[in-house]
């Protein structure tokens, strides 16, 4: 293993326990931007080493090839340290045009975490929502005064819809409709989890889509809503 290599592997696995202990902001006992910037004075020490070396062999050239390559190093990383946040919301955005409805777990500059949503081709903010432990593709509507489920999807996550008393009237962005009061042992999206979550079963044909309404997004810290984007903060 030549020098390079060596030192290019110290950095990586600095970089990697940066990232993992973002939350906790300790890196063995240091705080992170103390660590961070010890990390980064290993590949200038490489340089002043290799500097020595080439030049006591009186070969200028390779003095100014290991200069330029550690230049570089220093300037990636610092770059990737300094923006990695954008770099963290770039790759939100690609994920979310890869795999449309995919809720994004984001860290925000004050580090706390926020579940992003990015608004559909239709021009509404859908993502799939773990109802019982099962996924269900549902529409982020804040005009629902509760989380409503499509008759089909009542069915597939294991409630009998046929037994329920539709009694209730709720108000959707569709208007108003007729269901029956559940009470639903889990939602979850993203690291949100909510449990034994009042929510509402549409009659049969009534409703298209299941609708995460009021009754969850009403427990959440704040639900911000930008130009393409939906931030659910727990």
């Amino acid at each position: 293993m030549n020098g390079l290599t060596f030192v290019l592997l110290v950095l990586g696995a600095g970089l990697a326990l940066l990232l993992v202990n973002h939350d906790s902001g300790q890196t063995f006992g240091m705080a992170n931007e103390d660590f961070g910037r010890m990390i980064y004075l290993v590949p200038i020490a490489g340089l002043l080493s290799a500097g020595l070396l080439a030049g006591r062999r009186g070969n200028l050239g390779q003095i100014l090839r290991y200069i330029a390559v550690w230049l570089v190093i220093i300037l990636g990383l610092v770059a990737g340290y300094l923006y990695r946040y954008d770099l963290q919301q770039i790759g939100a955005r690609l994920s979310a045009g890869l795999v449309p409805g995919s809720a994004v777990e984001v860290s925000s500059r004050d580090g706390i975490t926020e579940v992003v949503i990015h608004r559909g081709t239709r021009g509404h903010f859908q993502t799939t929502v773990s109802v019982n432990g099962h996924p269900v593709p549902m529409l982020v509507d804040t005009g629902a005064s509760a989380v409503v489920l499509s008759y089909d999807d009542a069915e597939r996550i294991g409630l009998d819809p046929r037994s329920l008393a539709y009694s209730v009237t709720v108000s959707t962005a569709n208007g108003r409709a007729t269901a029956a009061p559940v009470r639903l042992a889990e939602i979850v999206i993203g690291p949100i989890v909510r449990r034994d979550l009042r929510a509402m079963v549409a009659e049969e044909g009534r409703l298209d889509q299941s609708l995460l309404g009021m009754t969850f997004l009403s427990t959440l810290d704040s639900v911000q809503m930008q130009t393409d984007e939906l931030r659910l903060r727990d």
